[in-house]
């Protein structure tokens, strides 16, 4: 089917943009959900702690509305914002990477991913070396950075690969490329999908390759998730029935086993993600463009670095600007986050935090209004299935509530 065959199949379904851009701001949450203490988050605030620290520059940002959701210091809301404004709650037990993005696509889980403070239980962890014919070394939480530094050593001596989790349901496996080829690697994440069913379903297992010699060991781009299959009907699965193209940026194909997401590219950070976003922009002139910006969580969040995860808003809100200005009077913009990952040292874990997340929609020409606090993050994957003539099992849409041209 053509693009224009496309475009006028929209038109008829009554959507009212031609294109969808929604970038997710991992870890970017704003403030305790009610539920906060059951997972020990209590007094958690993502963007509260960091407007906090500093004055903060996120001019854009703001005049899309995000100062408007809720009071943040230095940060004065706009008197009439570009965008309409709101929060999310996460319905589904939980506060990691794939409940949050499944639930914005509509899913939500009756019970959370597991996690695994102490470690995977030793049986499983046996059955996993008995498949790849290697023993392990690690098999406990910690920051994917420490641990190689931590082990790396070990590693290019015995050959074994490094399995390690975090506070989120992931089984992560780091290997140096000289070492074991990444090709290798990425069997053995497959073994371990393929074990990791049943009670220990984890979330995602992560490939996590890395280069360099001792003391100067570092990560490359050619990390690889392996999710669990997400359940039916989804967002991505709607837009595929209509012939609604889905393009991916960052990590979101690999969330959602790639169902739907016709296109995708991989990224570096989040400065590569936004000129990855603008390149598509070019390439893709109907339906949803999907990105996930992941330096918040993965450099600074988990890493507990309050003033790099503040640069790294103001470098987004800088890329941000220019970004705006390429947008068409079809267009909707979206920007979110999955959960939080307050970095406020006086937390005592790293792990991610149940919080609400910032919704923003801006759609050029078009005003402003408050929408609320949303029972779902589901309501953002409504809003886009029914922009599309479609809809997806839960969340209530805002899509009349953006006030016309």
């Amino acid at each position: 089917m053509t693009a224009d065959s496309l475009e006028s199949r929209s038109h008829r379904s009554g959507s009212q943009f031609k294109r969808v851009i929604w970038i997710v701001l991992d870890s970017v949450g704003i403030g305790e959900l009610p539920d906060a203490v059951d997972y020990g988050d209590v007094g958690r605030d993502t963007l509260g702690h960091l407007a906090r620290s500093r004055p903060l520059r996120l001019p854009n940002l703001l005049r899309l509305g995000l100062g408007n959701i809720k009071p943040l210091e230095h940060l004065s809301p706009a008197s009439k914002p570009a965008g309409s404004f709101g929060k999310g709650a996460t319905h589904s037990p939980g506060k990691d990477t794939t409940t949050g993005h499944w639930e914005m696509a509509g899913i939500w889980l009756d019970r959370a991913f597991p996690v695994y403070p102490h470690g995977f239980p030793r049986p499983l962890i046996e059955e996993f070396e008995r498949q790849i014919a290697r023993r392990t070394i690690g098999n406990k939480p910690a920051s994917g950075t420490e641990i190689i530094k931590e082990l790396g050593n070990e590693h290019l001596r015995t050959g074994f690969p490094i399995v390690y989790t975090s506070g989120d349901s992931v089984f992560q496996i780091a290997t140096h490329e000289d070492v074991i080829p990444v090709s290798d690697l990425y069997r053995m994440c497959e073994i371990a999908r393929r074990l990791l069913d049943g009670p220990n379903r984890v979330g995602r297992v992560i490939a996590r390759p890395f280069t360099g010699p001792p003391g100067n060991f570092r990560r490359t781009e050619r990390r690889h998730d392996y999710a669990v299959e997400p359940p039916r009907p989804m967002l991505m699965d709607v837009l595929a029935e209509r012939k609604v193209p889905v393009f991916g940026v960052g990590k979101i194909h690999d969330i959602y086993n790639g169902r739907g997401v016709g296109n995708y590219v991989t990224t570096k950070n989040n400065a590569d993600g936004m000129a990855k976003l603008a390149e598509s922009l070019a390439r893709q002139a109907h339906g949803l463009i999907f990105a996930n910006l992941v330096d918040f969580d993965m450099l600074y969040g988990h890493r507990k670095d309050v003033e790099g995860f503040a640069r790294s808003l103001e470098e987004f809100d800088a890329m941000l600007g220019p970004f705006m200005g390429t947008l068409g009077p079809s267009d909707l913009l979206m920007i979110t986050a999955d959960h939080g990952c307050d970095p406020d040292p006086v937390n005592p874990t790293t792990d991610h935090s149940r919080e609400y997340v910032p919704i923003l929609a801006y759609a050029p020409g078009r005003s402003g209004v408050n929408i609320g606090t949303r029972a779902t993050l589901a309501d953002m994957g409504q809003t886009i299935a029914a922009n599309f003539g479609g809809s997806i099992p839960h969340g209530k849409s805002f899509l009349e509530e953006i006030p016309p041209k």
